[in-house]
């Protein structure tokens, strides 16, 4: 007994460690993560008749309302030529970003038994909602090709600013689920702040007005503060690669370093959000 009792008071000596989760312990994980997104995707469209069509309902019926609304009514596809493949390019860039934020900002508090319950490392869950909006997205940008295809739009001359356009959009979407999901847990009001940050970011962002139209609107200054914005530079490049019909100065200069700019400070942003979901993820059983 004094034995056992000698390492029973060594052990309660201890300072307690929580285990570090690194990017490739994540890795490890990546069979945990795989079902986990099939898992989304199957509860977001169970018992459901059409599916996945459900995916292309809402930016479709997006798509016709701005077209509708915005561009007969208000006569802006007079302004932007093919309005609604510009329309859609940006809605596809925005609707991943979106859906990557909202979804990860609640992606702890839906799965709250499991983080009570189990030992795992909590970051597959919003991670799990980059690959289940990142399925949703190829939807979506498989109707773009489609039409582009069919309007004619291709071939353009810089193909390579999509998947550029894409990582920024998945690095910084990733980081703000990381940060907002585990804020969420200490502040529930997170989720409702973020649904109104995002509305007001998608009429920061050109995806149903061009470039083109801002700059004579605005000084040098606010246009620097505009394009500080990574996601309106993602938008900006997957327009350069789908909208064939871009008129003169539709795009600012240096998109290319830009959005390079953009990676490569996401990529910081990004190890600096999981870092803090790493300290904040010790009380989620507490706070759950």
């Amino acid at each position: 007994m004094s034995a056992a009792s000698d390492r029973a008071e060594r052990l309660a000596s201890e300072p307690m460690r929580e285990p570090v989760v690194t990017w490739g312990l994540l890795w490890s994980r990546r069979q945990l993560l795989d079902l986990l997104v099939r898992r989304d995707i199957r509860a977001k469209y169970k018992n459901s008749a059409l599916g996945l069509i459900w995916s292309l309902v809402r930016p479709l019926t997006q798509l016709g309302i701005f077209y509708v609304v915005m561009g007969m009514f208000l006569g802006l596809r007079h302004m932007v030529p093919h309005f609604a493949i510009f329309v859609f390019t940006g809605l596809s860039c925005w609707s991943l970003f979106q859906e990557i934020v909202t979804s990860g900002t609640g992606s702890v508090l839906a799965n709250s038994g499991i983080v009570k319950k189990t030992r795992l490392p909590v970051e597959v869950f919003p991670l799990a909602s980059v690959g289940s909006a990142l399925f949703n997205c190829c939807i979506q940008l498989a109707i773009l090709l489609i039409a582009v295809l069919v309007t004619g739009g291709f071939p353009r001359s810089n193909p390579g600013l999509f998947p550029l356009a894409i990582l920024v959009v998945l690095v910084w979407g990733t980081a703000l689920a990381l940060l907002l999901s585990a804020l969420n847990v200490y502040y529930r009001d997170v989720q409702y702040l973020t649904d109104i940050v995002l509305m007001i970011g998608f009429y920061a962002s050109p995806i149903i007005y061009s470039w083109s139209l801002v700059t004579p609107q605005v000084p040098l200054l606010v246009q620097d503060i505009y394009l500080a914005n990574p996601i309106t530079l993602a938008v900006l490049g997957m327009q350069s690669v789908f909208w064939d019909s871009a008129p003169e100065q539709a795009y600012p200069p240096l998109l290319v370093v830009r959005l390079l700019t953009a990676l490569g400070v996401g990529l910081i942003a990004l190890m600096l959000c999981h870092r803090v979901f790493a300290r904040l993820q010790r009380n989620f059983a507490q706070e759950l």
